[in-house]
Parts: C-alpha cells; structure tokens; sequence
C-alpha cells in the first residue's frame, strides 16, 4: 500500500487518465473527486464487495460510468 499526504486542491494520478483530488478535509473524513475514463467502475469498497457477495460480479465487469 501506498501512503500519500495530500492537501486540498492537490491530486494523486494513476496511470495517465485517473486523478484523485482532495476537495475537503477535517479532523473526520476526507472529500476526494475522481476523474477517470468512462470504462473504468469506480465502487466504494462496500459496495463491490456486496455485489461481488450477492454473485452480481459480472455487473462491475459490464458496468459503464461516466
């Protein structure tokens, strides 16, 4: 795992087309934008593993976002 420290306003990038940014941040969470291509499934952690739970799977493989 990689551990960065990052201000709001600044970004982390993934390859060459995803960039994470902080947008806010407090002594409790952390809002972060992420700008990515439409055939990359941005999930919540949660989320992917209910769908991955529930034999949904497949969805995350054919799941489009933009």
């Amino acid at each position: 795992m990689l551990i960065f420290s990052r201000g709001k306003g600044e970004s982390i990038m993934i390859g060459d087309d995803i960039t994470i940014t902080v947008l806010e941040s407090d002594d409790v969470q952390v809002q972060i934008g992420i700008n990515a291509p439409g055939r990359a499934v941005v999930l919540k952690e949660e989320i992917y593993r209910r769908v991955l739970e529930t034999g949904k799977g497949e969805l995350i493989e054919n799941c489009q976002t933009g």
